[in-house]
């Protein structure tokens, strides 16, 4: 299985992606055959800074789970009960 056809399970989640010329955290919004659409998340602000699309043989890692995307959906869901 292709990592792409796997990531089309998770569109909508956050996640942290690494890629041949960085890595951010953010929501995965699409998963095509080719490319991925990601809403990158600063993590100053906790708000969208800009949409990037991946070629997707650039993809290196993708980290699903763990301590710091709870803390980043943590801190995007307080952002949204405030706004």
């Amino acid at each position: 299985m292709r990592l792409v056809q796997r990531l089309k399970d998770f569109e909508n989640h956050y996640m942290f992606i690494k890629w041949a010329t960085g890595g951010e955290y953010g929501k995965l919004v699409r998963a095509g055959d080719d490319y991925i659409e990601f809403n990158v998340v600063n993590l100053e602000t906790m708000e969208y800074s800009e949409t990037v699309f991946i070629n997707s043989p650039l993809i290196m890692e993708v980290s699903i789970g763990g301590a710091d995307v709870a803390r980043v959906i943590a801190e995007v869901s307080a952002q949204i009960r405030t706004e």
